[in-house]
């Protein structure tokens, strides 16, 4: 009987990640569908091509990439911004979203997206983290004193973290990706690979 079980739930392991992924895929083309076809109904009738969503939601988030990379519509941008960044409660959750998805950007570079091992001298235990600043320029003096990086510490199931200021001496970068990193964070660290 052990091995039925075994085979159950090693199936099911198998299946739910593809099928959880799959569903939220098809929730946000749906999502998208219904939008497109919100849309553009008034202007052709009856008359509605199927995908029509995705590429109307792809052509949105290009052209919305465009305008913001703009000098005019970035300015525009911070002040639409204004009442995210005052109002209590909105503020911690915009700005934390926004700094998150910043962190992950294009434009900041490889360098600032860097994977190290944390070791503390004198202990074996090592620890997987991303550095998230390399200096400590612009905070209050005194951590701005500090000769130290940010390291990124993610708990398992991200259901948070922990960010610690650490000698640099303490860091060593190994070659894997950010993407990498947070995915076997995830999993906390129980891949196969």
């Amino acid at each position: 009987m052990k091995p039925i079980y075994q085979y159950f739930f090693r199936g099911l392991i198998t299946f739910l990640p593809v099928a959880i992924t799959v569903y939220v895929l098809y929730l946000f083309i749906a999502w998208l569908e219904s939008i497109a076809m919100w849309a553009v109904r008034p202007l052709i009738g009856d008359y509605y091509l199927p995908g029509l969503g995705i590429v109307i939601g792809a052509a949105m988030i290009f052209g919305l990439g465009f305008l913001i990379s703009q000098p005019v519509a970035a300015r525009l941008l911070s002040w639409l911004e204004l009442p995210f960044t005052n109002l209590p409660v909105v503020k911690s959750i915009y700005s934390s979203l926004k700094s998150f998805a910043d962190y992950f950007s294009p434009s900041k570079g490889e360098a600032q997206q860097q994977v190290v091992m944390l070791k503390m001298p004198g202990n074996e235990m090592t620890i997987v983290g991303l550095v998230t600043r390399q200096s400590m320029a612009g905070l209050p003096p005194a951590l701005a004193e500090l000769d130290h990086v940010a390291v990124y510490l993610p708990m398992g199931y991200m259901i948070g973290g922990y960010t610690v200021f650490v000698p640099r001496s303490w860091t060593t970068p190994i070659e894997m990706s950010v993407e990498e990193a947070m995915r076997a964070s995830l999993l906390a660290w129980m891949g196969t690979k």
